[in-house]
């Protein structure tokens, strides 16, 4: 039995989607959504799974309300780093496997090249200490988890950054969008699809799509592909201020994934057209 939180997110979208696709019995998968298991709830999380009985649990579930975290540190520390421990105790308990998502803003965004799984952690906002804290977590319990780190997720399904760039482009002519923020764009799908073929490794590997781009190039790709009358203005990160810091680079190198799997990344590019013939 595969379980799947996070099922309404962009990843348990498509993971719902890969494995509904692949002719698999869907029987032997529950997708768990927010009102089903509340991961602010600890002891629901134990009384579920004991139900469940997993052999696999893939936790695509996180607070993830990057600005809103910082007001709101207690509720994102529990869902991002107690329930992820409680996860990776119970599958030691119960000897089944353990898939985390992490993030790449457990890092401060300082490097010029690529950030290795190794690389020392230093997160600058509330949301990427609770996603550090809860790997540490993860990995103090259950050594052989699988801790996937990721970025910059977007896909046809849910709210992102390239649905939003549409939604401008249909209420207005214009936007200004971030051009000194670096890092890797991926779909959601090819998410999804590294993350199963993934599920026996463990330890950390970080996973993206190849190539990196500012939110700027992302919103101008977008209007190429998609032929939008869309003046997309170039600003820096000091005009447009938030309450959480975000990396200035946060590239993630994937050749630990590749060589592990012999796995070919799509370049963002290429990921971002597929996903655009999707959306209307």
């Amino acid at each position: 039995m595969i379980v799947v939180t996070g099922a309404t997110g962009q990843l348990g979208f498509e993971l719902r989607r890969l494995i509904e696709g692949s002719g698999a019995n869907t029987e032997s998968v529950t997708f768990l959504n927010s009102k089903e298991l509340d991961l602010r709830e600890t002891p629901r999380i134990r009384s579920v799974l004991a139900e469940i009985r997993p052999s696999l649990l893939i936790n695509a579930a996180a607070y993830t309300q990057v600005d809103k975290a910082e007001s709101e540190p207690e509720i994102a520390h529990q869902v991002n780093v107690e329930a992820p421990k409680q996860m990776a105790r119970l599958a030691r308990e119960m000897n089944f496997r353990l898939i985390h998502l992490s993030t790449d803003y457990v890092f401060d965004g300082q490097a010029c090249e690529p950030f290795r799984e190794e690389a020392r952690l230093n997160p600058q906002s509330v949301y990427g200490r609770t996603k550090a804290d809860g790997e540490a977590a993860v990995l103090g319990e259950l050594p052989t988890a699988l801790i996937v780190r990721t970025s910059w997720v977007y896909s046809s399904h849910g709210q992102n950054f390239v649905k939003t760039v549409l939604r401008i482009a249909k209420e207005r002519n214009e936007m200004r969008v971030v051009v000194d923020q670096v890092g890797s764009l991926t779909y959601a799908r090819d998410l999804a699809s590294a993350v199963l073929a993934a599920r026996e490794l463990s330890g950390i590997y970080h996973f993206s799509n190849e190539g990196a781009a500012s939110w700027y190039d992302v919103a101008c790709a977008v209007k190429r592909l998609k032929r939008l009358s869309l003046s997309v203005e170039p600003i820096l990160t000091r005009d447009y201020p938030t309450p959480a810091k975000r990396p200035h680079y946060s590239v993630l190198d994937k050749t630990k994934i590749k060589i592990a799997l012999n796995l070919k990344i799509p370049h963002w590019m290429e990921s971002l057209e597929t996903c655009l013939k999707e959306i209307s």
